[in-house]
């Protein structure tokens, strides 16, 4: 057993490792969504103010971040000029802002359960987006796949009961900014070479995120935030959950860090699924039979677009190992050109 054992163990705990991760990760995404929820419901915590929500959470981030980057030496900032932080980091703390203000307040209009069916379009939105600047090359059998995932999330739209027209906008604009913000991510600094982590993301985005959330705060919820005289700030409830959307972050580092983004993807899909069974087992929302049909519909579609992804993508690795062989090939064959010339020589 020695050598065959101590691999087999290695396995194991490679195995176990990721799907602790993965546990990890829908956990935290899990509490987040409903801690928001509970937050923002009228019914429940009754503090219906997505703006200062979410504003709370991007200070506590990126104070944490500043301090991890900077003291604790976490991770290594990545080198940022002034011009490339205007032009690529602002845009994107821009999208972000936008996203998180609208999706958090679409917890105020929309079932947990409907939003997430909502967020099925996601892929929908990306490849689209991703279409229009040129990221993405136009397949008509990818097309059908997003026409089929629109209308499963349609049919559970015309299923749901609780249905509010601006709650869906609000999520529908939250899905559109995201997929944009996904899409200028690729464009505006990983083609330039710059990565960034959750930790670094924060560190750069956040800040800038927080300025921009802050004028429509002045201007929408300030007002009645001050109206409100018997409102005070509870730091246990902000606390606990501005540290799950912080950990949230780290998470994800991990998760696609130590496994892959497809493995994120796949472990989205069983907490949607999670969440839409605790949303009607729980929280007592209504789940129709519609819904579910709709968004199982929803689901495939997704399921086979990360299915193509994951062949799209062992296929380039394929291409670049074949490439990289062919090069080294030649290589080779030029080095003994080059000594049976010089051999050549020799004996002459």
């Amino acid at each position: 057993m020695g050598k065959g054992g101590a691999i087999s163990q290695g396995v194991l705990k490679k195995i176990l490792l990721s799907y602790t991760y993965v546990a990890v990760w829908i956990f935290l995404s899990f509490s987040v969504i409903v801690y928001n929820k509970y937050i923002l419901d009228r019914k429940l915590y009754n503090w219906p103010y997505p703006i200062s929500l979410t504003m709370i959470h991007m200070a506590f981030c990126s104070s944490l971040a500043f301090v991890l980057v900077k003291f604790f030496k976490v991770v290594e900032p990545v080198t940022m000029s002034k011009d490339l932080y205007l032009k690529s980091v602002v845009p994107i703390g821009l999208l972000y802002a936008l996203s998180l203000w609208l999706s958090n307040s679409a917890y105020i209009y929309l079932s947990v359960s409907f939003i997430q069916m909502l967020k099925a379009l996601m892929p929908v939105a990306v490849y689209s987006i991703g279409v229009m600047f040129k990221k993405e090359s136009f397949k008509s059998d990818t097309m059908v796949n997003m026409v089929s995932i629109s209308f499963g999330v349609g049919i559970a739209a015309y299923g749901e009961a609780k249905f509010d027209v601006f709650g869906v906008v609000l999520q529908l604009g939250a899905v559109a900014f995201e997929a944009t913000r996904l899409v200028l991510i690729q464009i505006l600094l990983n083609a330039k070479g710059i990565k960034l982590n959750p930790i670094t993301s924060l560190y750069y985005v956040a800040p800038c995120c927080l300025v921009f959330l802050s004028v429509p705060w002045f201007i929408v919820e300030l007002p009645v935030l001050m109206a409100t005289s018997s409102f005070h700030f509870d730091f246990l409830v902000f606390g606990t959950n501005s540290v799950c959307a912080f950990a949230l972050n780290l998470a994800v580092f991990l998760l696609v860090g130590k496994t892959s983004a497809l493995t994120m993807n796949v472990a989205g899909v069983v907490k949607d699924w999670l969440l839409i069974a605790f949303s009607w087992s729980v929280i007592k929302d209504t789940v129709t039979g519609i819904n579910l049909v709709g968004y199982g519909l929803a689901f495939l579609g997704v399921a086979y677009y990360n299915h193509a992804k994951l062949q799209d993508m062992k296929a380039n690795e394929a291409q670049k190992k074949e490439q990289q062989t062919d090069e080294e090939a030649g290589r080779l064959l030029e080095e003994r050109g080059k000594d049976a010339e010089g051999k050549n020589e020799s004996d002459k």
